[in-house]
């Protein structure tokens, strides 16, 4: 068996999310598909992980095993690419991997960046790429709350009901605002992430930015480990998975 690696981008609006289900368009489900016919036998990919319904990535990654080794990687990846991306979905590389390597368990770390546009009126050409605010936000509050976040928590607040991960604890290595013109990006990173964690911090972070809640109230949502004290989750079209580090 041959191991491949690809790296992935695709705008999350048109799926259900990354893994299949049983109703609807997913991503995996979609590049599976047309992996097992380019290469005329059964592929099952397997993702670094999921990303829920409308959220995007700029280099999901992802590997797959066939029996026969794929000579011309330059040929191949320009026809997979041919029947993906009318669905704004591209494959940006496949790389020969050895069998040790796994799109999930190899990972060491990921990067995901939430996007806001902090502006009066409705963006339409990056429509569904962002949050849209109206009122103004408070960096230097939102960095603050930032700051709350970074190191080892218990994160119950901020995961789904219907989460399956076994343990809600988990160490945040980085929680990086910055802001260019109306455009605010805030980037987390950590080896892995619970199911609406970061959508969830965002949400409470943007609370902060508005003057909603102060300090005190945005730390007891994280101390209180209380699910309902959490703000409502951010919407996905702001969340792009961004890197996935091996």
């Amino acid at each position: 068996m041959h191991r491949y690696q690809i790296l992935i981008e695709y705008v999350g609006t048109r799926f259900v999310g990354w893994q299949i289900q049983p109703k609807g368009q997913t991503v995996q489900k979609l590049i599976q598909k047309k992996l097992s016919k380019l290469l005329k036998e059964k592929i099952i990919l397997i993702g670094s992980g999921r990303t829920d319904s409308g959220v995007h990535a700029i280099a999901q990654s992802a590997h797959f095993d066939v029996y026969k080794k794929i000579i011309d990687l330059k040929k191949f990846l320009k026809s997979l690419n041919f029947f993906l991306n009318d669905k704004l979905v591209s494959i940006l590389s496949i790389k020969k991997r050895n069998n040790n390597f796994h799109a999930r368990f190899s990972a060491k770390k990921r990067i995901y960046k939430y996007v806001i546009f902090n502006q009066y009126s409705m963006p339409s050409i990056e429509k569904n790429r962002g949050w849209h605010i109206k009122n103004k936000i408070d960096i230097n509050s939102m960095k603050k709350g930032a700051k709350k976040l970074e190191g080892r928590h218990d994160f119950s607040a901020y995961r789904s009901s219907s989460c399956s991960a076994k343990s809600p604890i988990r160490s945040l290595d980085l929680v990086k605002i910055k802001k260019i013109k109306n455009t605010i990006e805030i980037k987390f990173k950590s080896q892995s992430f619970l199911q609406q964690q970061v959508r969830s911090m965002v949400g409470c972070l943007k609370n902060l930015g508005e003057k909603r809640w102060d300090l005190k109230k945005f730390h007891n949502v994280l101390v209180k480990k209380n699910r309902h004290l959490c703000a409502t989750p951010a919407p996905p079209h702001g969340l792009y998975l961004e890197k996935v580090i091996y």
